[in-house]
């Protein structure tokens, strides 16, 4: 299957990849649909209403306490709210080697494969490779235990991590904390972008924006939170997590909510800058959330995912 997807996206990127000013526009890809993915209507039968609200954070839960990178004092934390998502933004579910149920968020983002899920480096990085027991798809607009799009399963050797962030680590890598999933089609052969619509992904473009739509996914939630804000830069004062991080204050955003998109309004749509992840892991408390700040090193690894070139993987 994967050798399939890799062709399909090879072909579509000499008409695709216009790299020489920034990312690839979206394309429009003439290959044919299967008519259905067996794969992914035996997926979404594991995924339950009731496994998806009982599966756990798969990230690290934020203490419900001030930090030295939460709240400054007297800052102004806008508050978020839940409500039934967009399509564009869902979540990852999996097993782990226990088999229990894990969860993290992410958004689609315009490929030319139209197959491709921007979430968090800590969140993905245990599953790359190939490895039929791990149950690993994304849910787009979930909420209320609904799959309105169905699921999408992230196809064999289709998890894309920086090497750095397998190398230094998810505290000394924390610039690195982003990564990307290559996706099947659901169970109906529709292609995830194509029935959902992507963001664009966006670099180099500075610490400092506003408004930003901040868009997660609450482990046990029925809902997904939204909340405005904007970001602004925060160097690290902790030598385990080295770098300078785009910072946003937003209340709520607790375990599982990693990967969860920071939006800017774009022509036709949104534009995403960042993703709940980097410094601290996304930060130590609901009211402050970090990012990696995306530059060459995010548009690398995109580079690398649309194209299909061998993903990397942790050290044996």
């Amino acid at each position: 299957m994967r050798q399939t997807w890799v062709i399909r996206r090879a072909a579509a990127l000499a008409a695709a990849l216009v790299l020489g000013g920034g990312l690839p526009a979206p394309a429009a890809f003439a290959g044919a649909l299967p008519t259905g993915n067996p794969m992914a209507a035996e997926l979404g039968a594991y995924w339950t209403a009731a496994r998806m609200a009982a599966a756990l954070p798969g990230d690290t839960a934020r203490e419900a306490q001030l930090s030295a990178d939460g709240p400054q004092p007297g800052e102004y934390i806008p508050p978020s709210r839940s409500f039934d998502g967009i399509p564009q933004a869902g979540a990852f579910f999996w097993t782990d080697a226990n088999g229990t149920g894990r969860t993290c968020s992410g958004s689609v983002v315009r490929s030319p494969g139209h197959d491709l899920v921007l979430g968090a480096g800590h969140c993905l990085k245990g599953y790359a490779g190939a490895s039929p027991t791990r149950r690993l798809g994304f849910v787009p607009q979930y909420h209320d235990g609904l799959k309105p799009f169905g699921i999408f399963p992230v196809v064999d050797d289709g998890v894309y991590v920086a090497r750095e962030y397998y190398d230094l680590g998810v505290h000394a890598g924390a610039t690195y904390d982003f990564g990307f999933a290559v996706t099947a089609p659901n169970q109906d052969g529709e292609r995830l972008e194509e029935v959902t619509d992507g963001v664009q992904l966006l670099t180099d473009t500075g610490y400092f924006h506003a408004p930003v739509r901040m868009i997660g996914y609450p482990a046990g939630a029925e809902k997904p939170l939204g909340c405005w804000s904007w970001t602004t830069e925060w160097a690290s004062d902790d030598p385990a997590d080295p770098g300078t991080f785009p910072r946003i204050a937003c209340d709520g955003f607790t375990g599982g909510t990693s990967g969860g998109p920071m939006l800017v309004p774009w022509p036709g749509g949104w534009a995403v800058i960042g993703v709940i992840g980097g410094y601290h892991t996304g930060g130590n408390t609901p009211q402050v959330s970090y990012s990696a700040y995306f530059d060459t090193a995010t548009l690398a690894l995109y580079r690398a995912a649309v194209t299909g070139a061998p993903p990397a993987g942790p050290a044996a």
